[in-house]
C-alpha cells in the first residue's frame, strides 16, 4: 500500500544533475521509457532523464505519487499495446497492471520489460533500483537514490528502542514483521503488535477491548475529498476510541509503493521520538 511536502521531490534534483553528466554512447539508439503503472512511474520518473520519458500512468500526479512534482508536464496516459506501440516505447517499467498479457506482447515487439518485484524489506528495495537503474543504463543515479534511502535509515536509528506499536491504515488493514512496513517500524525502532506476515484487519472493536500500546497511523491523508469510501474514521475518532497515543501519520505518498522512499517513513517516526 504508498507526504507531500512542498518543492521540488526529490528524485527530481538527483536525476537531474545526474543526467547532465550521463555519457552517452556514440551512435547509441536513443531509449524511450514507459511507465506502466503509479510504483513503476516513481522508478522512472527518479532515474530516467526526462526527455527520454514518453508516458507515465494516470496516476502519476495523484496526491499519493512521491514523484509528482517532477511528473507535470509529462504524457500520462492509459496503459496498453496500442499506445506504447505508437509511442515507439523502448523500454516499459512494470509493477502491477490488470493486463496481465501485456509484458510478453511488448517483448514479442521488440520492447524490453523491466518488472519491478514485490519488496518487503529494504535489501529487496535496493534490488529493484538497481534492476530499474541497470535497465536504464543509470546505474550512477540509482546508488545514489540507494545511497539516501540507507543515510535516512541509519538517522533514524532505532529511536523508540524496542517499543510496542500498532500499525493502522485508514481502511482498517494492519501489518508487522514480513512486510516493508514493519521493517520501517523495525529502522526506527518500534516493535509492531501484529504477529505473522503480511496484511490483516484490525476491526474498530479490537481497538476499543483491546487496544495496542500506541498507533502508527496510514493513508489518512488519503480521506481528504472522500477518496477512501470505506475508511473506519479520521485519525482522531480512531485514536479515541482506541485511547491510545498516535505516535505518527504516515503519508500514503510514502507507503503506497515498495520503494527506496519508504525510509522517509522511518525518519518521521524517529523525529516523532525526538520531539520534547
Amino acid at each position: 500500500m504508498s507526504f507531500w511536502r512542498g518543492g521540488w521531490a526529490p528524485g527530481l534534483l538527483l536525476a537531474a544533475a545526474l543526467a547532465a553528466s550521463a555519457p552517452v554512447a556514440a551512435g547509441a539508439a536513443p531509449i524511450r521509457v514507459a511507465s506502466l503503472d503509479s510504483c513503476a512511474d516513481q522508478f522512472v520518473l527518479a532515474l530516467a532523464p526526462r526527455g527520454e520519458i514518453v508516458s507515465l500512468s494516470k496516476r502519476a500526479t495523484s496526491t499519493d505519487s512521491y514523484e509528482r512534482a517532477a511528473a507535470i508536464g509529462l504524457p500520462e496516459r492509459r496503459a496498453s499495446l496500442e499506445t506504447l506501440l505508437a509511442e515507439h516505447a523502448t523500454v516499459a517499467v512494470r509493477y502491477w497492471t490488470p493486463d496481465a498479457s501485456l509484458p510478453q506482447a511488448l517483448a514479442k515487439r521488440g520492447v524490453r520489460v523491466i518488472q519491478l518485484n514485490e519488496a518487503n524489506d529494504f535489501a529487496a528495495v535496493r534490488a529493484n533500483v538497481r534492476e530499474v537503474a541497470a535497465g536504464l543504463g543509470r546505474g550512477a543515479a540509482g546508488e545514489a537514490l540507494i545511497a539516501q534511502m540507507d543515510a535516512k535509515l541509519a538517522s533514524a536509528n532505532h529511536a523508540w528502542g524496542g517499543r510496542s506499536a500498532a500499525y493502522l491504515t485508514s481502511l482498517g488493514f494492519t501489518a508487522g514483521d514480513g512486510t516493508l512496513v514493519g521493517a520501517v517500524m523495525r529502522a526506527a525502532g518500534l516493535t509492531p503488535e501484529a504477529k505473522g506476515p503480511g496484511y490483516g484487519p484490525l476491526p474498530l472493536e479490537s481497538l476499543v477491548l483491546n487496544p495496542p500500546a500506541a498507533l502508527v497511523l496510514a493513508f489518512f491523508d488519503q480521506l481528504a475529498g472522500g477518496r477512501q469510501h470505506w475508511a473506519i474514521g479520521d485519525a482522531a475518532r480512531v485514536q479515541a476510541l482506541s485511547g491510545r497515543p498516535t505516535i505518527a501519520a504516515l503519508p500514503a505518498a510514502v507507503l503506497g509503493c515498495p520503494a527506496w522512499f519508504a525510509a522517509d517513513g522511518a525518519t518521521i517516526l524517529a523525529s516523532a521520538a525526538r520531539k520534547p
